[in-house]
C-alpha cells in the first residue's frame, strides 16, 4: 500500500521535474527486526525514485552495516540521510510524514540544487562559523510550524560545511526528548548548549548557530 496519495505523487513528479538539478540519494537505516515506524519509513523512502529519475533510495541494516552507519554518523533508527553531490549533513530521524513530509521534500530539492534561498545577510553570518556545529530540531508530525524550522536547519547545513542538521521526530525518541527537556516544538538545540523554541527567522536562527559555535 502506497503511503503517498496518487494526487500528491503527480504534484511531486511535476515539482521534481522543475526543481531537481543533480542526483539525490535517500539513504535509509533500518534493521532486520524493524523498529516501530522503520517499516513505514523505509517504504515511504522507496516510493520517491518512481517520482524522478534523479532520486535513488539505498537501504542499510543498522546492525549489519555498522561501518556505513558510522560513516554517516547515524546513531539511531529509523534514519534518513539525504545526500547529493556531497554529504551536506542533512539528516532526518523518524518517519517524515504528516507535516514533516514537506521537510523531506524540501531537503531533497535543496540537496539536489546544492544551494538554497538563504538571504545574503544569513550567508554573511555563516561565514563567521569557524568550528563544527550540530543542530538538532525536535519536531512533531502534527506541528504546522515545525517544517519551517527544520527547513532552515537543513539549509544552513547545505550552505556551511561545518554545520550538520538533525531533524528528530520527538515522539519516536522519548529518551532524547527527556534528555533535552522537549516540552514544545519546534525545539532547536545547537551544540548541546544553545537552544530555543519556535520558528525563528533564518538570520536569527543563524545568529544562534554562531553563538553555539563558540
Amino acid at each position: 500500500m502506497s503511503l503517498l496519495p496518487e494526487d500528491k505523487k503527480e504534484l511531486l513528479r511535476n515539482d521534481f521535474e522543475q526543481k531537481l538539478v543533480d542526483p539525490v540519494k535517500i539513504v535509509v537505516f533500518t534493521q532486520e527486526l524493524e523498529c516501530r515506524y522503520c517499516n513505514e519509513t523505509r517504504k515511504l523512502a522507496e516510493e520517491f525514485p518512481a517520482l524522478s529519475d534523479k532520486i535513488t533510495t539505498e537501504v542499510y541494516d543498522f546492525v549489519k552495516d555498522q561501518d556505513k552507519a558510522k560513516e554517516l554518523g547515524i546513531a539511531r533508527i529509523p534514519a534518513l540521510a539525504v545526500i547529493g553531490k556531497q554529504d551536506y549533513g542533512v539528516r532526518y530521524y523518524g518517519i517524515p510524514y504528516g507535516y514533516e513530509l514537506q521537510t523531506l521534500i524540501e531537503a531533497i530539492v535543496n540537496v539536489s540544487k546544492g544551494k538554497t534561498d538563504l538571504s545574503e545577510k544569513t550567508r554573511a553570518i555563516l561565514k563567521d562559523v569557524k568550528a563544527p556545529v550540530n543542530i538538532k530540531v525536535f519536531v512533531s508530525l502534527t506541528c504546522p510550524h515545525c517544517p519551517g524550522a527544520a527547513a532552515i536547519a537543513h539549509k544552513l547545513a547545505i550552505e556551511c560545511d561545518l554545520i550538520k542538521a538533525d531533524v528528530i521526530e520527538g515522539s519516536e525518541f522519548p529518551d532524547l526528548t527527556l534528555k533535552y527537556n522537549v516540552i514544545g516544538v519546534p525545539k532547536v538545540i545547537i551544540n548541546d548548549k544553545v537552544d530555543f523554541v519556535g520558528e525563528f527567522n533564518e538570520d536569527l536562527f543563524a545568529e544562534h548557530v554562531l553563538l553555539g559555535a563558540f
